[in-house]
């Protein structure tokens, strides 16, 4: 079972093989303990890890307790089991993984470093432990993407796949009750007054509906952006996670859509696909003919109709300033709101940076945000269900 897959007969790679025998040895601790854990129970313990996230103890915890575990009375003792074989250290009986006490942002991580992240080592040659483990990195929230070490860019990752974020709403034609509304909902009223005669009426009233209002990203992932890219895609994919109506491009000197590769429960399968997808990544840039591009495929169908577009990019254009403030003048009467993110920026932002690209589209610009750190992205999450 640890040198081929259970059905195909192929070679799994050393980290796979060093996880099927951690799920195993599980198996057996929980056996020497006393627990009637079978073979098959074992088997079908490794495939229902397969399909969650390995990396994560929970999914873990309960993809046991759902197949190993057979009567009630053995949960106490299942997770004694469990929490000395993955956390080096016993608990309480009874006690859940979810109860213990949580580890501050900064200093915790999943200690399977994925694919995607910078480092020296290969995927194939990191170990790969279940459970989480404490970081002795230090996050500052203000220190300039530019400027981190490719660890501190890891841990910042993780924290920003933590990040909630919350899209803007928008009232729609449609009424909800409120009894705090400004409108009487004169109908159900009417049906009242009809069923208990002569009984004084109740006032209804009725307020408008909110819906979330759609996102429109547009990720600059030039040469000039190198240092922000690929944070801002993973920005980007935990606000798709947060809602479904968004919509995430990348640009060079060309557009792609990478919306399909986001839909991914794991970020770093999801970063990998979207990183296939771009040819032009690391390349030059021509922001102008890219936001043509979006409007002519995608925003005159409807896509950006009464949406929040948010611009990730430093204005570092090597097209032509006429062609990006003829895009922008349209994508304006196409969308609700335009949004630029600029690493450049202040963290005031009161003043446009002076690049030849951000002043053709600053008459443009309906709010300019700055990206540079993580303490940048935070607030801007914090102000996204005001800014569309």
């Amino acid at each position: 079972m640890a040198e081929s897959g259970p059905e195909t007969g192929e070679e799994l790679d050393p980290s796979a093989t060093e996880l099927v025998e951690r799920l195993v040895g599980f198996g057996h601790a929980l056996r020497n303990e006393g627990l009637p854990v079978g073979a098959d129970d074992v088997v079908t313990f490794c495939c229902a890890v397969s399909e969650l996230t390995p990396s994560d103890l929970e999914d873990v915890y309960w993809s046991g307790r759902t197949t190993l575990v057979h009567r009630r009375d053995h949960l106490p003792l299942y997770d004694e089991v469990f929490r000395r074989y993955f956390l080096g250290h016993a608990a309480p009986t009874g006690a859940e993984p979810s109860a213990a006490e949580q580890i501050a942002q900064g200093q915790s991580g999943m200690l399977n470093v994925p694919d995607s992240e910078p480092g020296t080592e290969s995927g194939d040659d990191r170990p790969m432990v279940l459970g989480r483990q404490a970081s002795g990195v230090e996050i500052r929230r203000d220190k300039r993407f530019a400027e981190c070490t490719p660890v501190e860019l890891a841990a910042l990752r993780r924290i920003m796949a933590q990040v909630r974020l919350e899209p803007p709403r928008r009232r729609t034609r449609r009424r909800r009750r409120d009894p705090s509304g400004a409108r009487l909902d004169i109908r159900r009223m009417a049906r009242d007054a009809m069923r208990l005669s002569h009984a004084a009426p109740v006032l209804h009233r009725l307020t408008r509906a909110e819906r979330a209002r759609p996102l429109v990203l547009i990720l600059d992932v030039s040469g000039s952006m190198a240092d922000h890219s690929r944070n801002l895609l993973q920005f980007a994919y935990s606000m798709r996670r947060a809602a479904q109506k968004v919509e995430v491009f990348c640009f060079g000197t060309r557009l792609t859509r990478i919306t399909p590769a986001l839909d991914r429960r794991k970020p770093d399968d999801a970063m990998k696909l979207a990183a296939e997808r771009v040819l032009d990544w690391d390349g030059g840039t021509q922001i102008g003919a890219s936001l043509h591009s979006f409007i002519r495929r995608w925003g005159r169908k409807g896509l950006s109709r009464g949406a929040t577009v948010i611009i990730c990019s430093d204005g570092l254009d090597r097209g032509e300033p006429a062609a990006l403030a003829s895009a922008m003048e349209r994508l304006s009467r196409l969308c609700h709101r335009i949004v630029w993110m600029n690493p450049l920026a202040s963290d005031d932002v009161e003043t446009l940076p002076n690049t030849l690209g951000m002043m053709a589209a600053g008459p443009f610009i309906d709010s300019l945000e700055s990206g540079h750190d993580l303490a940048s992205l935070e607030r801007f999450a914090r102000r996204l269900p005001h800014v569309g």
